[in-house]
Order: C-alpha cells, then structure tokens, then sequence
C-alpha cells in the first residue's frame, strides 16, 4: 500500500503542540507573576517580623534564572505529561508540588547567592505564580468545553455496534470537548437496527473507511463470537497511521505486546501504542527546536558559501526537493543541497539494482548523475544539512530513523513499517554504528533498536557521535 498524506498533529489537549503550548505560557506567566510581584511589594503592609525596605530590588539575572529554573522543574516532575492531568485536581496537585519543588530550589540559590533578597516579594511571588498558572488551566479547560475547533478533532471510529460499541460511543460523546470526534461505526450484523447508530460500513471495509474519512483512532469493541475477525481487522490497519484499541475480553492479544490504557474510564487494549510516550516526545521536540534554531543561525553564512558553488558547478537549483516518508506514513518534502544533474530522479530506474536476495541497491559510489561539487557534499553529507528546516516545522527530527523514499516503502515487509513509528531523523544509530554502503532500508533492524531503547541521552550520543562518523566518510555516496 503507498504511504498516504495524514493530517498534520492537531492542536488538541494531549497533543505535543498542546504541550509545547503551556510550556511557552508558563514562561510567560512566571515572568509576569515575578514582575507583578516586584511592582507591588512597596505598597504592601509591613509586617513586624520583616525588615522594613523602601525600594524593592531584584538582580536582571533573576529574570533569566527563574523561567529556567520553574520550566526545568516542571519538565522532571511531568507536568506536561496529559496522563497524569485528564482531572483538573490532578493537574492543580502536580503544579502545586512542582512549583514547591522549584520554590525550595529558588529559596537555595537565594540563599547562597542573593541573601539580601526580599522575603515578602519571594513568597507573593509564588503566591501570583501559582494562581496565575492555575487559573490559566482552569480558563483554558473552560474555552475547551465551550469552544470545539475543527483543527481540535481526533477523529474515532467504533467497530461493533452492539451494546459495548455503543456504550463506548457515548463515552466519547460526553469527551467531546477534549478533542474526541465521533464518528460512527461498522458492523457486520445485517439485522442490526439503524436508527441513530451511524453505521458506514462491513469490519472488512475498515481500512476504506479509515482512509477515506480520515480516521485517528480505532476502537473494537465486537462481541465475543467474532473475535476471530480481530486479527484480520489489525492486519488490514497495519499500515494505516491509526491508534487501534480493543475492549479487553480477548487475552490472546498480548502477543502484540499491547498496553492498557483508561480511555474515559473504561480500559481499552491498546495494540499501536506510540512508540514515544507524550512526554518523551515533548522532550525531543524541545531538543530539536533549541539545536535546531541555534545550528541555523551558526550555520547560515556557510550556507551561502555552499550555495554560490553549487550555482558555479551546474545549472539548476541550489535546494533539492524530494517527497519522503515520516512517522506513520505521512509525506513530506525533504529539503536537501542540490548534489545531482536536473532530472536525475527521472533516470533513477537506469542505476536500480537487484542484489542476489532479491533487495533493491538505488545508491552507488559511482553514480553518474552526482555533479562534481556535489560528490564532496554527499561524501560530507553536507547536502543533509537543510533538513534543519524540515526539523523546524516539525516534519522531521534531528534523531531517528532515516525518511525513506515511497517507491522503496511500498515493497517493505510488514516488520519493516515499524521503523515509521517514530520521527525521522537527520542522523540516527544506523549511521553512528557500522554505517556501510548498505542501503538504510536494509538496516531497519538498527532503525528498530533505537525506536525500543529510546531516551534523550540516546540522542544526545547519536548528536554528538555523528560528527566522528562523518569524519571517515565510510559508506557515504
């Protein structure tokens, strides 16, 4: 099946742009609530416990170290992770203790380093802090609730009409406002009455309907005599970039290696679950924007030097545009320093090659189609650097698995697709360990290595082993 277009990550409550979204406003309302606090402490009442202080005063620096310090905190205690604050309470509870984490951490460095500071600003300080993060939530669940944006939808399908399916569609009806968008079911019972039921279609027309009304999610809630439909119905969405979960009544599927998830309180199966937690996946993108942007601007002035020669060298472009595969399938276009003649893509199909088990060799040493600058900036890997603004918009990662080309996914095996599951990356494990002239789609078992034994150290080494591998210039072409 070719890879099809998905719509982009939606701004939704547990999606990482929500995320990114408080993180931002945090920093915002942090500062706030330290200006605010500076503003008022000589109108406040004096106490007779405190030293009396006609002019408030607080070190610039402040204004640097606190947003640090309370985002920092935030970030180790989860604050940002939407599994530990579907409730309101839970989420007041979590900003609590880490605003009191980051107070006993700020009241340290006060001490050793700002004695003089006051005691009466430090503690209104907090005491603004705290309300204004958590009236923001509070006012952000409201509009939640009360506005539903289109660009908000996760779109749900319900396989199974019957009364758990339809207990499970009024579950989301009432999640509504968290971004759940019902969308109907598909039964295979023809007695079945229609009433409000919304049926669009057979189980067998699943990956269809899936496709056709751009489903997100995928709950299966059939009864327990059509069960032995389940392992057709996963392997027909296999290659779709859909969650698919199942009401647990079916302990055979644990050789999916699946997870339980509450769902609105009812435990669901869970049988794609995301490779990268939500948190993980916040924290990677942080690291991406930050190293990103800031590689950006050091590189810029190279940038342009790379272009003239590139103008000098041959006629065309400087950027090469070519359509890739992401995470779960959707395409993008991957931006890279123009290292071959116009039209090379056009004559692809004369350098193919078929080794002796039957794999595809689309890259050689002695390409003839790689211009004479761009053999140095593809031996360099030079070319890759562009991605860095695929990076930005968030179509790709600094780290992960390498975007494929859509011919070349179109005839991977079934395993192979697992190496979607996550973004891909500028640079990844295959790269930094024994990269050799074998093609990335015949290295999917290191692409899966890195994608089950995932952490931000893990990228953090990949980051800055990859100059190294650069360096020797094995396998590069």
């Amino acid at each position: 099946m070719v890879p099809v277009h998905h719509k982009e990550t939606m701004f939704r409550r547990s999606s990482v742009n929500f995320a990114l979204f408080l993180f931002v406003s945090d920093i915002v309302l942090t500062l706030i609530a330290l200006t605010v606090a500076l503003y008022l402490r000589p109108d406040l009442p004096p106490l007779p416990f405190l030293v009396p202080m006609p002019e408030a005063r607080m070190p610039i620096v402040l204004y640097f170290v606190v947003p640090f310090l309370w985002t920092a905190i935030f970030l180790l205690t989860s604050v940002y992770d939407p599994k530990r604050s579907n409730r309101l309470l839970d989420e007041i509870q979590g900003i609590s203790f880490a605003t009191g984490i980051a107070a006993l951490v700020f009241a340290g460095l006060l001490y050793v380093a700002h004695r003089e500071f006051s005691r009466y600003l430090f503690v209104l300080f907090l005491i603004l802090d705290l309300a204004f993060i958590v009236g923001w939530r509070v006012l952000l669940r409201a509009v939640l609730h009360l506005v539903r944006l289109p660009a908000a939808d996760r779109r749900v399908l319900i396989v199974g009409a019957g009364s758990v399916g339809r207990r499970v569609g009024q579950m989301i009806e009432d999640y509504n406002w968290t971004g759940l968008n019902f969308v109907g079911y598909i039964d295979d019972n023809p007695a079945m009455p229609n009433g409000d039921l919304r049926l669009l279609g057979k189980v067998q027309d699943a990956g269809r309907v899936v496709e056709k009304l751009r489903i997100d999610d995928v709950v299966v809630a059939l009864p327990q005599k059509a069960y032995g439909q389940i392992n057709e119905l996963v392997l027909a969405l296999h290659r779709l970039p859909v969650q698919v979960r199942v009401v647990p009544d079916y302990y055979s599927l644990a050789i999916y290696r699946a997870t339980v998830d509450d769902f609105g309180g009812l435990p669901l199966i869970n049988l794609r679950d995301p490779a990268l937690n939500d948190y993980q996946r916040l924290m990677k993108r942080l690291f991406d924007l930050v190293i990103g942007l800031l590689a950006l601007v050091v590189l810029s002035p190279f940038f342009l030097l790379i272009a003239l020669l590139i103008w000098l060298d041959s006629p065309g472009p400087i950027f090469f545009l070519q359509k890739r595969v992401g995470e779960n399938g959707r395409l993008f276009d991957m931006v890279k320093f123009r290292s071959m003649v116009v039209g090379a893509e056009e004559l692809q199909a004369k350098v193919n090659e078929v080794n002796g088990n039957g794999d595809i060799l689309h890259k050689h040493p002695d390409d003839p189609r790689v211009t004479r600058i761009g053999r140095l900036l593809r031996r360099t890997s030079i070319d890759e650097l562009p991605q860095l603004f695929n990076v930005l918009k968030g179509e790709m990662s600094l780290v992960g698995p390498r975007p494929e080309l859509p011919w070349l996914v179109v005839n991977y095996e079934p395993w192979q697709h697992k190496r979607l599951a996550v973004p891909q990356g500028m640079t990844g494990w295959w790269q930094v360990n024994g990269r050799s002239s074998k093609p990335m789609h015949l290295h999917t078992e290191d692409d899966l290595y890195y994608i089950q034994n995932y952490s931000l150290w893990m990228d953090i080494y990949i980051m800055l082993k990859t100059p190294l591998v650069i360096l020797r210039g094995i396998g590069a072409y």
